[in-house]
């Protein structure tokens, strides 16, 4: 069996990856094919254009490799569901959207696997500490 000897994060656009920076410049000194794992990627997220994935990468001794991928970052998905480009600069001052409950359900749900939540209330707790931090305002 192949020993794991670098473990890599990235967060690459679901189905646009290349191997031009930051994809080539991250993955190049770790030896691996950068076009197999473009390929491989790509054809993986093509059903989640628009959305922001990132990737945990496992680099074997061998050179092969392995990736899982995750859900798209909580702010990601807040900023998608009040409909905006982006957060306020001034959190605490200027408020740039509003999340229902149930949408703030919505995305604790989507996420449960990646968050340290054990229910769903904790999920949802998490998410609008997100969201507050990036002037969304929560019900």
């Amino acid at each position: 069996m192949a020993e794991i000897v670098k473990k890599i994060k990235l967060q690459i656009p679901a189905g646009k990856a290349t191997p031009a920076p930051p994809v080539g410049t991250v993955l190049g000194p770790a030896g691996i094919n950068i076009g197999d794992f473009v390929n491989q990627f790509n054809d993986q997220t093509r059903e989640m254009m628009g959305d922001i994935i990132p990737v945990d990468l496992f680099v074997y001794d061998d050179r092969s490799f392995t990736f899982t991928l995750k859900k798209p970052p909580a702010s990601r998905l807040i900023l998608k569901a009040i409909g905006k480009p982006k957060g306020s600069g001034k959190p605490n001052v200027s408020k740039v959207g509003k999340l229902s409950q149930d949408q703030l359900a919505a995305i604790a749900t989507e996420k449960m696997d990646d968050l340290n939540a054990k229910d769903l209330e904790q999920a949802k707790k998490v998410i609008a500490g997100t969201a507050r931090s990036m002037g969304v305002d929560t019900e």
